[in-house]
């Protein structure tokens, strides 16, 4: 009882609203290293966790033609300085059906704290999943994060990933997606990542659009100052006709911070497009003037302007 009342704190922390754990409408799974400490289900959702050694295995279905209306609420984490923490999770989103699930992943006190994530994602035709997940990591860099996942996405459905850590220290941060989208289905991943004192973010997310009609953006917005590094390879492939993707990656850098950004697209078929963009320097100069001539200084006049484009 005591984790889960200090893991819904570092919930809260991390910008998130204890309460809809005590809404018997909404679902939510509550894991603390390797123990599942709080679980609610609601109709057509199908939510199986088995603790491991190391962490907790997930199988999750959402049943045929089941639409669920209100947002599924998970929160991962590790409470010690140390741990380790593996998420295994193998997700099936049968046709017609969708889901919305908001992550909070906490590591409030982490100096050695490593998190795995596998996921393997499954969507029917006519089906959407949304992914929202925020993490907070304290003061430290004590933490590695490495997720790894692989979605299928059927015909006439949408998947949206929306990746954010913008408090606390990075760390070590090692994401590696890989998508495959079917006929006239949408993919869409966003990605915000504020790194600075020696942070180290590595970014990998690919995108094949494989079905007539198929569409893609892949989106990324990092910042880094000090001597943190980032690299972000965003991929889109478009193979199919009236296939259509677009890659962004804007990367902002302060002091000896280094970055780097490799935007890749093929197209394999006459009748596809993908395009793309990517920048990489310094905050706008102007907007940091303006907000100094307003009476603050140049190191909190950056971070409003960086955290400006983060939102």
């Amino acid at each position: 009882m005591q984790d889960y009342e200090l893991m819904l704190d570092a919930y809260s922390q991390a910008g998130g609203t204890p309460e809809v754990f005590k809404d018997s409408d909404m679902a939510h799974l509550v894991i603390h290293k390797n123990k599942v400490i709080g679980s609610h289900l609601v109709p057509g959702l199908v939510l199986v966790p088995t603790e491991t050694a190391t962490g907790v295995d997930i199988e999750m279905t959402v049943e045929k033609g089941c639409k669920l209306e209100k947002t599924v609420h998970l929160c991962f984490g590790v409470l010690p300085r140390e741990g380790l923490q593996e998420i295994v999770i193998k997700a099936h989103i049968q046709d017609g059906a969708g889901i919305k699930l908001l992550a909070h992943c906490v590591f409030p006190n982490a100096v050695k704290v490593v998190h795995r994530m596998d996921a393997d994602i499954v969507l029917g035709d006519d089906a959407f999943y949304e992914y929202n997940e925020v993490h907070y990591h304290g003061p430290s860099a004590g933490v590695q994060v490495i997720p790894r996942a692989r979605f299928t996405v059927g015909k006439n459905s949408r998947l949206a990933t929306n990746f954010s850590l913008v408090h606390g220290r990075v760390g070590v941060f090692d994401l590696d997606y890989e998508i495959t989208v079917m006929d006239n289905s949408v993919l869409e991943m966003n990605a915000k990542i504020y790194g600075y004192g020696d942070d180290v973010i590595r970014l990998k997310e690919g995108g094949r659009l494989l079905g007539r009609g198929a569409r893609g953006l892949i989106k990324s917005r990092i910042a880094v100052k000090d001597n943190a590094q980032s690299e972000v390879v965003n991929e889109l492939t478009a193979d199919a006709p009236d296939s259509r993707g677009h890659v962004d990656c804007i990367e902002i850098i302060q002091g000896h911070a280094r970055a780097r950004a490799v935007p890749i697209v093929s197209v394999n078929n006459e009748f596809a497009q993908v395009t793309h963009e990517a920048a990489i320097g310094r905050v706008d100069k102007k907007q940091v003037e303006t907000l100094m001539a307003r009476g603050l200084d140049e190191e909190r006049a950056i971070d409003i302007v960086v955290n400006g484009m983060l939102k």
